[in-house]
């Protein structure tokens, strides 16, 4: 008989938490995202429910309440453990009570109690935030709606208690989620395209500036919802005002207009156009056990250690002659290719290269502390700015304390965060950008990895803006406080959003001004916006939110730092927190329904609802392991068949042999083991950690691949295989294994090349034709080692593009201009 999964009742009936239903309004770049789960009791005895799940990292909870029957409860926001005692003195009083709070660890998960709800009863529970919508490589706007809260990893001796997360397969989650959006501009909005079935977009007006789209009928929610809204010409820059509430005191936060500006700087063309050749380029890559997953949980998907090994080609390829560069990869424990960074050469290049092939998803858990505080612990190179690269999926439980570490090295480097598949940390991943001036990318669903990577490889190799200043010009009797962290990094085409607060009386007439200013290779520059101080209508609260959102992460964050008057920072978080009615970390929401009440008798039912997570292996599959062991069972019905073990914790220790064939018969096993896995299986994960992190940890040289193989030996993409033979300074060789790329024999080759033109130069060109004619879809990926290459034949004095070119065209069937190609 099959085992029943997710939350389970004592009559195995299922989990109380019934659909949930979002409602989603986006203006320009700001999202309101109101989501309303409901429950039902269906036993015979009150129950306490416990749902943990998964919101953005920089989200601003800022509504909570509940429906019971005709009854609505608004919730308070309270200190953390003063909201606590309340919820259990509430529960214990026999009244019903809800409690909403974030985690200590990561700001972007939260638990909600919904504490002695009768037999029978419904609830219906209303959540409220707003966040701001990153922009994209392509200038779409982001908005994510997590479905995935993977089980986060608690390196031994963190900080604090990590969040208990319940988990179930993607199949068997019990609630449905139904999700309409509403999109408004000053704009027009061009397109919104999502990695889920959307019914077509309908306009609200001819300008096409008003449009609704919604989640096609029938939803799973097994991955997070994603959506990308174009609007035409997105780089205009914005101010808006936003009225103060006539409730709260004038000179305060929520008293007082604050205004939101929105700038994107443009850098004149002569500056983009030159690629620095200097850096010093430490790339950190993720791999835990979690890495062997695909990107988007398909069978027919690359894994995500595989994708990143392409990506890493790509990267050593287009770095630029004269730069240093060192890799680091990480798991339970970490190790670095060379003892310290090296100068970029074809030697050096080549010999990361063989390393990066023969790297697989086999180093346990997920501890980044540790290789970033090597990293930090290495000195910087004079002349040669530090850029880091961090690619990880996510699971940490340590967030926090990783942020942290970046923010206090933040003088040294810039730090390039990459959230590889679904339910990746977005707060890890947009705190490590953030703190380390560098940009985050999420690549989730069908993305490429290759083309994010390279743009943030292109950010990396633009010159540094420094000395950034931020001045207002505001009517007499009017001063500006800031309410944003000081500016650090700008990047083209990429906005950079300011809060500031506005005290004093004004005419609505009235105008003000701010001004970027920043020097950029050696040349002082600026961007100026002049906004209107009247009020703009139908906002709400929700700029006000986002400011107060934004200044308490970086009290926070001050809190954490400060050894000395931690309670007096803690303090001010707490006032406006409960000011405003934004959670933090030290604040938690709390309803209580004051009807009534018997005093409980005995305990209540707990039920903790189970989350959706990707990972399906648990410790019944070492259960598997050994029992086939013991019945030499090869078939699935065999390992499905077996029971859960009592204890599902693996043990530690054990013969080299015992762990040598463990090792064995999980190899024998991946087939079966990814069946289970991709089939959804019926099977819990217990404990803290998940079964990689445990086999991992205690088992490394365990990998989920098919016999033993790495994904190397697969056909390797043709882009990747002509890529994979450039030289470092940036020309090819004419031999056979370049002929081959391009689809001819080696004959071919040699027989249409110009008289009296070198081979290197010959063969640079075919390369450059063939990617310009059959690959231009994919030119974010390979525009910089192209340019290198470019560099490269400029400087040979010699060659005859012309007839290069004519003859290159010829041979590949192509009509690749000169000029095209950069000659």
């Amino acid at each position: 008989m099959m085992n029943r999964c997710g939350l389970l009742t004592v009559n195995k009936e299922p989990v109380p938490l019934k659909s949930i239903e979002v409602e989603l309004e986006v203006r320009d770049h700001v999202a309101t995202v109101v989501s309303t789960l409901n429950y039902e009791n269906k036993e015979d005895k009150p129950v306490e429910a416990v749902f943990v799940f998964p919101l953005p990292g920089d989200a601003a909870v800022c509504h909570f309440s509940a429906k019971l029957g005709q009854t609505q409860i608004v919730a308070e926001v309270k200190e953390k453990q003063e909201a606590r005692e309340e919820y259990d003195d509430a529960l214990s009083s026999g009244q019903q009570a809800f409690l909403l709070e974030e985690s200590q660890q990561s700001p972007d998960i939260f638990s909600l109690s919904v504490g002695s709800l009768p037999p029978g009863e419904s609830a219906s529970i209303r959540l409220e935030y707003v966040t701001e919508l990153a922009v994209q490589a392509d200038d779409g706007l982001r908005f994510s709606l997590p479905a995935v809260l993977n089980p986060r990893y608690q390196p031994q001796g963190s900080e604090g208690s990590s969040v208990q997360v319940t988990s179930v397969p993607a199949s068997l989650v019990p609630y449905s989620l139904s999700l309409s959006a509403r999109v408004s501009s000053a704009r027009p909005v061009s397109k919104v395209e999502s990695s889920c079935s959307l019914d077509p977009l309908q306009y609200l007006n001819t300008d096409q500036t008003q449009a609704t789209i919604k989640l096609s009928a029938g939803h799973k929610f097994d991955r997070d919802v994603e959506l990308l809204i174009y609007y035409k010409d997105a780089h205009q820059p914005t101010a808006v005002v936003e009225a103060g509430q006539t409730s709260a005191k004038q000179g305060s936060l929520m008293g007082d207009p604050v205004v939101m500006v929105s700038l994107y700087p443009e850098f004149p063309q002569s500056v983009m156009s030159t690629v620095a050749s200097r850096g010093e380029f430490v790339f950190l890559l993720d791999r835990s056990g979690s890495m062997e997953f695909s990107l988007n949980n398909s069978k027919q998907e690359k894994t995500r250690i595989s994708s990143a090994r392409d990506t890493l080609l790509l990267l050593l390829k287009s770095l630029p002659m004269g730069c240093y560069f060192n890799i680091y990869s990480f798991g339970s424990s970490f190790e670095h290719i060379f003892p310290k960074s090296v100068e970029y050469s074809q030697q050096t290049m080549e010999e990361a290269l063989k390393k990066v092939e023969e790297m697989n998803a086999n180093f346990g858990g997920t501890e980044i502390l540790m290789p970033l505080r090597h990293i930090y612990s290495q000195p910087c190179i004079p002349n040669q700015p530090r850029q880091l690269f961090v690619f990880t999926d996510g699971e940490v439980g340590n967030t926090k304390e990783v942020v942290d570490l970046v923010k206090r090295n933040s003088g040294s480097h810039r730090c390039f965060s990459f959230g590889i598949g679904e339910g990746a940390s977005s707060a890890l991943i947009n705190g490590l950008a953030k703190e380390g001036g560098g940009h985050a990318q999420f690549i989730t669903g069908t993305d490429r990895m290759q083309p994010k990577v390279m743009q943030s490889l292109r950010f990396a190799l633009q010159p540094a803006v420094v000395d950034v200043s931020v001045t207002w010009d505001l009517p007499k009797g009017v001063s500006v406080t800031a309410l944003s962290p000081p500016i650090t990094v700008v990047f083209q085409g990429q906005r950079s959003l300011i809060y500031a607060q506005l005290t004093g009386q004004s005419s609505e007439a009235a105008e003000g001004s701010v001004t970027v200013k920043y020097s950029l290779a050696g040349h002082p520059s600026q961007n100026q916006l002049n906004f209107s101080l009247k009020p703009a209508e139908d906002t709400g609260s929700t700029v006000h939110r986002l400011a107060a959102r934004t200044l308490i992460r970086s009290l926070e964050m001050e809190e954490r730092e400060k050894r000395e008057e931690k309670d007096g920072v803690k303090k001010k978080v707490v006032e406006l927190s409960v000011q405003s009615g934004v959670s933090s970390s030290f604040t938690a929401f709390i309803a209580v329904n004051k009807t009534d009440g018997e005093a409980i008798q005995g305990p209540l039912l707990r039920r903790n609802i189970q989350t959706l997570s990707m990972y399906l292996l648990s410790a019944a599959a070492l259960a598997g392991v050994r029992a086939c062991k013991r019945r030499r069972c090869t078939t699935m019905q065999g390992f499905s068949a077996l029971p859960p073990p009592a204890q599902p914790h693996l043990r530690a220790g054990g013969s080299p042999l015992e762990q040598q064939e463990l090792v064995s018969q999980m190899k024998c096993l991946r087939k079966p083991v990814m069946s289970l896995i991709n089939a959804g299986a019926k099977s819990r994960l217990s404990g803290r950690h998940s079964f990689e992190q445990q086999l991992g940890s205690r088992y490394p040289d365990v990998s989920l691949n098919d016999d033993g193989a790495t994904a190397s030996q697969s056909p390797r993409d043709p882009l990747l295989q002509l890529v994979s033979l450039q030289k470092a300074s940036g020309c090819w060789q004419l031999d056979p294994a370049l002929a081959a790329a391009l689809g001819k024999t080696s004959e071919e080759v040699e027989k249409s090349k110009p008289a009296l033109v070198n081979n290197e130069g010959w063969a640079t060109i075919l390369a450059l034709i063939w990617l310009h004619g059959f690959k231009m879809d994919a030119k974010e990926e390979w525009e910089l080692l192209a340019m290198k290459a470019v560099s490269w034949l400029r400087a040979q004095n010699a060659l005859r593009v012309t007839d290069c070119v004519d003859a290159g065209n010829a041979l590949l069937g192509s009509s690749v201009q000169k000029d095209a190609l950069g000659l």
